[in-house]
Order: C-alpha cells, then sequence, then structure tokens
C-alpha cells in the first residue's frame, strides 16, 4: 500500500535552506525544531463509513475537536467524553447558536466622523455606501468582527462550516468592493452552513456579493459574461476533474441563461431585469443529457436559474465534488481509489438520498471507523486560523469584553493581520478559486507551511507566553501559564504535566526521550520529580512573587518548547 510521509516535509522543503532569498540567514529558532524526530511514513486508512465503536477516550475526543473547532479547551474534553461518540458529533453538529449581532462603526476617531452619520458602535450594514474612505474601514471592521467570531466561538462546528463555505463560494471582499455585501454574503453562508447544499448554490448565483465579484451584474444579452456559468460549473459544482465533463458550450449556455439578474445597491438585493435577459433556447452538451432549457420572456426568464442548477444536481459529479472538498477539509487531503470507494461514493450517495443536505453528510464522515482511524489522526497541516484561534480557545485567552469596541476590533484585527503573514488574509482569499492549500496538487495544505511561515508561527506562541500584543489599546493580551495550569488537578506531577501539555497541544504524541528532555525543563536539572512536586505545591498554598518566580519561568519556558516543535502544526 502507498507509504504516506507525514511530517517528511518538514525535512525536505523546511531545511530553511530553501526558498530563502539571497543572503537571507536561516531562522534559527524554526532550525532548531524542524527536523527534531521525523516519524516515518505511514499507510493511509483502508476502512469507510461503518460508525465507529472502537475506543472512546480523551484521544478521540481531542481528535474530533481539533477537526471541527478552532482550539480545544481543556473543560470540552470532558464534556464530549461524557457522551457517546455519535452523541458528540450530533452535539457539535446541533449546537448551533443564534446569529451574531452585525459589525459597527469601530472606526470614528477625533479626526474622521462616519460620513452617512452611523455612530461609534452602531451598525453600519444597514446605512448607504457613503464613499470609498468609508467603505474601506468598514471592510476592515467586517473582517475583524469575523476573526472575532471564531475567537468567541462556542462548542459548535458552525465557524468552522462558516470557512469551509467562504473557502468554497470563495469572494473577496476587495473584490466585491462593498462591505456591506461582503457582510450580507458571510451571513448567508452562516446561516446555511449545515443547510442545504442545492439551495445554498442556488442563493450564492444571485447573492449580490456574488453577482458583482463574478460580473453578473453585468451579464445581459447583448454581452453575457461567463465568469460565474464558468465557476459555477468548475468550482462550485462539478470540478473540471472529471470525464467526460461539462464543456465551453455548456459555459455559454450558462452565461446566457443567467444574463438579466441585477443589483438593487440601496436595498442590497438581486433583482431580475427581464429586458436584459437572453430569452433564446439554451442547448447543453451530451454530459448534462442534451438538456434544453426553453427561452422564457418577462419575468419566467428568472425560472431558468432554477432549471439550470436543477440539471447542474442531476449528474452525480455534483455530490461527488463537494463530498471530496468535505473530505479533504475535515480528513486529509489526498484521495486514493481505496479512499473513493469506501469513502467518497457513499458520503455522495447519503448527500443525494438526503436531497442535498450537508448536516447528514458531515454526520456520516464525523462518525466513521475512517474518520477515528489512527491513520487519519496527527497527519492534517493546521491552518493559521487554526494555530491562531486555537491558541486563544486552547489557553484561555480572552479579550476583556469591558472593552470599547474601537479597542476590541484593534485586537481582533491584529490576529487577523497576523493570520494575513501566515498567508490566510480572512475574507480576501487570492481569487475565486479560494486559499491553494486546499486545492493545489500536490502540496495541498502541505503548502501553509514555508520557510517565513514557520517560524512567523513559532513567534506567535511564544509572543503570547511572554509579552503578548496590546495593538495600541494599551489592554495587553497574552496567555496566563499559571492559570492555564491550574486547571489541570495533577499539575504537581511533572511527568503528568509534561504530557497532559503534549496532549492538548500537539497533533502527536513525543517519543519517552523527547516526554523526558521536556520534563527536565521543570526540574531545572534535578533528577528528583519531588523537586518540582514541592515547587508547585508550595506556590498553590502561598502564591507569593517568590514562589511565582519559581514555577512561572519553567512552565513559560515548557510551554515554548512544546509550541516550537513540528508537531504543533499537526492536528
Amino acid at each position: 500500500m502507498e507509504r504516506l510521509k507525514r511530517r517528511q516535509f518538514f525535512g525536505e522543503i523546511l531545511s530553511l535552506n530553501n526558498n530563502k532569498p539571497a543572503g537571507e540567514e536561516a531562522d534559527p529558532v524554526a532550525a532548531r525544531y524542524v527536523n527534531h524526530e521525523l516519524p516515518q511514513g505511514l499507510e493511509r486508512p483502508a476502512s469507510g463509513l461503518n460508525p465507529y465503536s472502537g475506543t472512546w477516550s480523551r484521544a478521540e475526543v481531542i481528535h474530533l475537536l481539533r477537526r471541527t473547532v478552532f482550539g480545544v479547551t481543556p473543560g470540552d474534553i470532558p464534556s464530549l467524553l461524557a457522551m457517546t461518540p455519535i452523541q458528540a458529533v450530533d452535539f457539535l453538529l446541533n449546537n448551533i447558536p443564534s446569529a451574531p449581532s452585525p459589525p459597527v462603526n469601530n472606526y470614528n476617531t477625533s479626526s474622521y466622523t462616519d460620513p452617512t452619520g452611523v455612530l461609534p458602535g452602531d451598525p453600519w450594514v444597514n446605512a448607504p455606501y457613503g464613499d470609498g474612505t468609508v467603505n474601506g474601514k468598514r471592510e476592515n471592521s467586517f473582517k475583524s468582527w469575523w476573526l472575532g467570531q471564531m475567537l468567541n466561538q462556542n462548542l459548535s462546528i458552525l465557524e468552522k462550516m462558516v470557512f469551509f463555505w467562504h473557502n468554497h463560494f470563495a469572494t473577496e471582499v476587495a473584490g466585491v468592493g462593498d462591505a456591506r455585501y461582503s457582510y450580507l454574503h458571510n451571513t448567508l453562508l452562516r446561516s446555511m452552513a449545515l443547510g442545504n447544499f442545492k439551495t445554498l448554490v442556488r442563493q450564492i448565483t444571485t447573492d449580490p456579493a456574488m453577482l458583482k465579484y463574478l460580473n453578473g451584474y453585468v451579464n445581459t444579452k447583448t454581452a453575457p459574461d461567463e465568469n460565474y456559468g464558468r465557476e459555477l460549473q468548475e468550482l462550485f459544482t462539478i470540478g473540471k476533474g472529471n470525464n467526460p465533463n461539462y464543456t465551453e458550450d455548456d459555459v455559454k449556455a450558462a452565461a446566457h441563461l443567467l444574463t438579466g439578474w441585477r443589483i438593487d445597491s440601496v436595498n442590497i438585493v438581486s433583482w431580475f431585469d427581464a429586458t436584459k435577459h437572453d430569452t433564446a433556447n439554451k442547448q447543453f452538451s451530451p454530459f448534462y443529457g442534451n438538456t434544453l432549457i426553453t427561452g422564457q420572456a418577462g419575468s419566467a426568464g428568472a425560472g431558468e436559474t432554477d432549471q439550470l442548477i436543477d440539471m447542474i444536481f442531476s449528474k452525480q459529479e455534483a455530490a461527488l465534488f463537494i463530498c471530496r472538498k468535505i473530505y479533504r477539509f475535515f480528513v486529509y487531503y489526498l484521495i486514493d481509489a481505496t479512499v473513493d470507494a469506501n469513502v467518497i461514493l457513499p458520503l455522495a450517495q447519503v448527500l443525494i438520498s438526503s436531497n442535498f443536505e450537508i448536516k447528514p453528510v458531515l454526520s456520516a464522515l464525523l462518525k466513521s471507523e475512517h474518520f477515528f482511524d489512527p491513520l487519519s489522526r496527527g497527519c492534517y497541516i493546521t491552518t493559521p486560523l487554526d494555530h491562531l484561534a486555537g491558541t486563544f480557545k486552547t489557553f484561555g485567552v480572552t479579550i476583556p469584553s469591558s472593552l470599547p469596541v474601537e479597542k476590541t476590533y484593534a485586537l481582533w484585527n491584529y490576529v487577523r493581520g497576523y493570520g494575513s503573514a501566515l498567508a490566510l488574509d480572512l475574507g480576501d482569499p487570492p481569487n475565486v478559486a479560494g486559499y491553494p492549500a486546499f486545492y493545489q496538487e500536490p502540496g495541498y495544505y502541505e503548502t501553509w507551511i514555508n520557510s517565513s511561515t514557520l517560524p512567523k508561527r513559532m513567534a506567535f506562541t511564544d509572543m503570547m507566553l511572554s509579552s503578548g500584543f496590546s495593538a495600541g489599546t494599551g489592554t495587553t493580551v497574552k496567555i496566563d501559564v499559571l492559570a492555564f495550569t491550574l486547571q489541570y488537578a495533577n499539575a504537581g506531577d511533572p511527568d503528568l504535566l509534561a504530557g497532559y501539555f503534549v496532549e492538548l497541544l500537539l497533533g502527536l504524541g513525543v517519543s519517552a526521550s523527547w516526554h523526558d528532555s521536556l520534563k527536565s525543563i521543570l526540574l531545572s536539572g534535578q533528577t528528583n520529580n519531588a523537586y518540582w512536586t514541592d515547587a508547585w505545591l508550595a506556590y498553590v498554598a502561598n502564591p507569593t512573587p517568590a514562589n511565582i518566580n519559581i514555577v512561572k519561568p519553567r512552565l513559560t519556558s515548557l510551554l515554548t518548547e512544546i509550541t516550537r516543535l513540528a508537531e504543533r502544526q499537526l492536528c
């Protein structure tokens, strides 16, 4: 069976002599940790969608949480451990919070006032467009707000699914050019994140943000624009990897069929202008069974869009395509013939039999033997969002609720900006295909890690464990290592404590020798565990500055060491 390297790329592309500009030195921190213990390649799992019936321990719960939420908290684990695997997955799929409050004016200053009259702290999403300056500020407000939703997520798969759909139906805030459109697009993805895929495709087709982004709003019978007709088939439903497949003539026919959709920029809704619609018949290829969609005049022309969606979803390829994307997002990026037969095809049948409801597909996948197979764990490169929001969540970092909105948004925006430095600009993927890590062969999400981004990932956790950041707000946001450690009842045992930190923070375990090396940080060269135990118990009993100064630096050093390990980038 094919042998695949889980972490070999850390050695191959992250020797840190690669991809460096001439004269630039390798990062010394990354160089130390990048190749410390490369495991051997592991076989791909051959299991399928039979319900998982194996061990239900902390390891399985942590794996489930790593894949479905941004970060694992110590309190989440016992909550799900008290359930069965089926109950735990159902909880994550059904514990959907109510819609969040919209983004607000965080940008008024002593020298700048929203020209449309939106007051500080009030929502801007229903205000007039204003001008390019205020729109740019609102775009930044929206993107910061969205990152804030991730930092404040509850125990639910929702935020991961909103991001999944953002990558699938990719739009760029900068390309849409109106923050109000982008916000409403996000609310659409949010409201239908676990709903009906076919219905979502239909809604996206006439969504104002998508009409603007892919030029659908200027698509007319005299000047048909093929952008959306192409991406609807290539990127959103069918994919271009099948043979036979849709044709260029199908793209042209879809473009003619979709003529006439316009945007009401005052009410931010789409509408159908029959005078701009091509009423000729639209002939599709043998791939679509030579379907002929009869052209309609007047308002009936809008109904052709529904017929187009019905035709596309009559093809099994639509179900297979989205199931492959879901698999790559939640399990692993490589899909071989065994996975295709044992997982993808059955998932597509689940999707079709449920009339394209997404939740049954997620339920079947996340409850399966394949998902919980040991070979499916610790093989996924975390996204920058998992790294950043996950650090906040796991370590219990919060932004004080008492801060004024401009400071809260500034702190959210700092984290969002750090994501851009890690190659994920939330809200602004490089193009309509989304972020390359989710589709670009052969590396897929291994491309999240390179000689630039890996040191920056390490620098972020180093900073959070030491100085923290304030983003000019006067409020420092950082990890409280003492509060984090106090959550663990056996923190006085250095062996158990080191193991506990490894379990929470790494996608894979470490060897016995490396465990001893980590534990030695707590012991400061001593050989007796009692050295740490006595120091910790003294601190708990009497948290004086002197006792804090004994345990805190050692905890910080240990956590810094663990979060620098290559395994930290895996889940």
